[in-house]
């Protein structure tokens, strides 16, 4: 029988106050790379739910989704794995800054578009350029774009 393509289900929140986006230090592959707060889908959990849960674990924020700001499919060369993203655009409120972070994360940080793409080495994907440029084009769509069946 023959395998069966499956990208990874990850969500990614792009949170920007004055001019600077939420990022997260994190290690991927041995190296210190920038990204959204962002993460894979769990079992039995929405879109929206885990863009809010993995924006908490990562940064010790909270998260209030209030668009999508975009819908990504990305084939990465290096590990021929694909990754469909649903980038949430939002605001952040109630820093815990006592919470332990995620496993790999180094800190959470607040960087400008200009820092990040000043250093395309240092970002995780180009995913990470391309939802913060799509946000700032003001891509909006409704948080009902998205549906959750049980």
């Amino acid at each position: 029988m023959e395998e069966v393509w499956k990208p990874h289900a990850t969500v990614a929140a792009i949170i920007e106050v004055d001019g600077l986006f939420l990022m997260v230090e994190e290690i991927s592959d041995g190296l210190n790379v920038y990204n959204q707060p962002a993460g894979h889908l769990e079992s039995q959990e929405s879109l929206h739910d885990a863009a809010v849960r993995e924006t908490r674990e990562e940064t010790g924020w909270g998260f209030t989704p209030q668009y999508i700001s975009g819908i990504y499919l990305w084939d990465q060369p290096a590990s021929e794995r694909s990754f469909l993203r649903v980038a949430f655009a939002g605001s952040c409120d109630d820093y815990q800054p006592d919470l332990p972070l995620d496993d790999g994360i180094i800190s959470a940080v607040w960087l400008s578009r200009d820092q990040l793409a000043g250093q395309p080495e240092k970002l995780r994907s180009p995913l990470v350029l391309r939802c913060i440029d799509d946000y700032l084009a003001g891509k909006k769509y409704p948080l009902e774009l998205l549906t959750d069946i049980s």
